[in-house]
């Protein structure tokens, strides 16, 4: 799993309490790196925030989607922004998924759990 945020603290955090879950995550904090990352080591979940400098989450959303099939990765925007207009944006950049911050644990690991269900459902069907 990757993630992905400017805010370091958040970001750390973030990626610890995954890692505690039994996770196994990388960490960015500016789009370039995540698509550097994403490219080294091809994530089946990106959590990603859409409100970075230089490079925001929804161009990286984009340029994911050029690099890597929508059944290969889910990309789910993790971002303060949470109205309609951010909601159709993200849903535009080709979001699978769209939690807003601060986001409840219990929600996210639900989310995790159905995503890592169904990936695993296609790889048995594969």
């Amino acid at each position: 799993m990757l993630v992905v945020d400017d805010n370091k603290d958040a970001a750390e955090s973030l990626a610890m309490l995954l890692r505690t879950a039994g996770a196994e995550v990388r960490v960015a904090h500016d789009g370039p790196t995540a698509l550097e990352e994403f490219e080294r080591c091809e994530s089946h979940v990106v959590l990603l925030d859409i409100g970075m400098p230089d490079m925001d989450g929804c161009e990286v959303a984009r340029r994911l989607r050029e690099i890597s099939r929508p059944d290969r990765v889910a990309l789910v925007a993790l971002t303060g922004w949470g109205q309609d207009e951010d909601r159709r944006r993200v849903r535009e950049a080709g979001f699978d998924h769209h939690l807003v911050k601060p986001v409840d644990l219990a929600s996210l690991q639900a989310l995790l759990t159905s995503l890592a269900r169904a990936q695993s459902e296609k790889a048995q069907s594969a």
